[in-house]
């Protein structure tokens, strides 16, 4: 069938629909739906980002080196777990897409040749990421003791990998059959494990950076299992096969090759945003971490609402229904806005209140104060962004995706680059360097993402 046709027979469809079954959505009932998606998935979300948190917490009472370090090794395990993300964006909109043009079987098999995927992927980076860690670091801007608690940091935890691919892949199943309440368990499970773990390997074993590494590893592969298991039992009991699928396996990896260049494009700003950071020294790259933990923990809240906003909408478009995605759409991007506002509210309160949880050094108290400050005051806009974000994934447009996050990049990175030029001719203080640093992050990196989304979403090109 041609787009015209294609179109016509949409049109047509519509126009014999009640309103509501066309374009015209209860918006109360689907903001309850989408918030209802939304927290549990927010839980399994920040599974990643609240075990480095945590590791966060409690190396910081060890030393600034020590922070410092896990600033460096979190940073290249973060970024190499978000170059993975294709595999939960992916599979969810796969498996939403064909549950909602009533191919159920078939879109669990799509989940499934992603846990294989995710599975191949861990294994040979873990063991290339191990090989090469103190290189890494060192590439990082890492130095001295700063570079021996990054590379031991970064070789305990890497192992955990493919446990944390596993989990990736599984969420992905989970949201695409609207069954999000078990990831939330299996996040909070796995963050009593890793919290546990880490004050015994840390100040019981005396383990140092190293034992917060270990305990990371130890509650991935905890979540891993604990998310597979019952993956695989919901897919056999609808006929699914668990054998993988070279063809299926290629496919998916084949659809997430723009979603790779997106994130690469992405994560690499935020490696060059560490590297300037450690050139800013010790203190600025202790408190940058600090932010960045909590910045990373606080943006999976607004990931939650994307993610739940791309369920729905995938379900929509699969089931040929425009209207109403447009109109989930623009609940989901409203939505994202106000917890935006909302959340930034405390990660400003967080920042006058709780620096004390995150180091005992009176400077990198203040540092964190101020980058926690600016963070706080930009979290509208980046709601925003993220919630289109998430639904333009879900709508499989990666390759407009993987387009305008590398024009966002390079300009980003030039920004940098007058920031480090900047901060070599002035002598700025390090209050100073904090907040150019997140400004500039989000007056660009946030801005022309938000920027090139808005424009995108009101079109319908994007649906095709």
């Amino acid at each position: 069938m041609n787009e015209l046709t294609h179109d016509t027979t949409q049109q047509r469809d519509d126009a014999a629909q009640s309103p509501e079954q066309a374009g015209h959505v209860d918006r109360r009932q689907a903001t309850r739906q989408l918030f209802a998606l939304a927290l549990p998935t927010f839980g399994q979300l920040i599974a990643e980002p609240a075990f480095v948190l945590i590791d966060t917490a409690i190396v910081g009472h060890i030393g600034d080196a020590a922070l410092a370090g896990l600033s460096i090794g979190s940073t290249i395990i973060l970024t190499t777990v978000g170059l993975c993300v294709f595999l939960a964006y992916g599979t969810t909109s796969s498996v939403a897409q064909l549950i909602g043009a009533g191919r159920r079987r078939e879109g669990l098999e799509a989940g499934i040749d992603g846990l294989w995927l995710a599975l191949a992927i861990g294994l040979l980076v873990s063991v290339a990421l191990f090989a090469a860690a103190r290189p890494l670091c060192w590439a990082m801007g890492a130095r001295d003791a700063v570079l021996d608690n990054a590379t031991a940091y970064l070789q305990a935890i890497v192992f955990g990998l493919p446990g944390m691919l596993l989990v990736y892949a599984a969420n992905g199943i989970f949201r695409g059959l609207s069954k999000v309440n078990i990831t939330f368990v299996a996040a909070v499970a796995g963050a009593v494990v890793n919290t546990a773990l880490d004050v015994l390997f840390v100040f019981g074993l005396h383990w140092g950076v190293a034992g917060s590494g270990a305990a990371t590893l130890i509650a991935q592969w905890f979540m891993g299992l604990f998310l597979v298991v019952p993956a695989l039992l919901w897919a056999r009991a609808d006929g699914a096969s668990w054998k993988p699928r070279l063809a299926g396996i290629l496919g998916t990896a084949s659809d997430g090759v723009p979603l790779f260049i997106r994130t690469l494009a992405l994560r690499a700003s935020l490696v060059a945003t560490v590297m300037l950071a450690a050139r800013m020294g010790t203190q600025v790259l202790a408190a940058y971490q600090t932010v960045n933990s909590s910045w990373n923990f606080v943006l999976n809240m607004l990931d939650a609402i994307g993610i739940a906003g791309q369920t729905l909408v995938a379900t929509q478009i699969g089931a040929g229904r425009r209207d109403r995605a447009h109109a989930m759409t623009s609940i989901a991007g409203r939505s994202g806005l106000f917890a935006g506002a909302v959340i930034g509210v405390g990660l400003a309160v967080a920042g006058l209140a709780a620096t004390a949880l995150f180091s005992p050094s009176p400077e990198v108290q203040h540092l964190i104060m101020v980058g926690m400050l600016v963070q706080g005051a930009f979290l509208p806009l980046a709601g925003w962004m993220w919630a289109l974000d998430g639904i333009l994934i879900g709508a499989e447009d990666y390759r407009y995706l993987a387009l305008t996050c590398t024009i966002t990049a390079l300009a980003y990175l030039a920004a940098l680059g007058g920031v480090n030029t900047l901060d070599g001719a002035i002598d700025l203080s390090d209050a100073w360097r904090m907040a150019i640093l997140w400004g500039v992050l989000n007056l660009v990196f946030i801005d022309l993402r938000a920027l090139f989304n808005g424009l995108r979403v009101r079109s319908n090109v994007w649906m095709k």
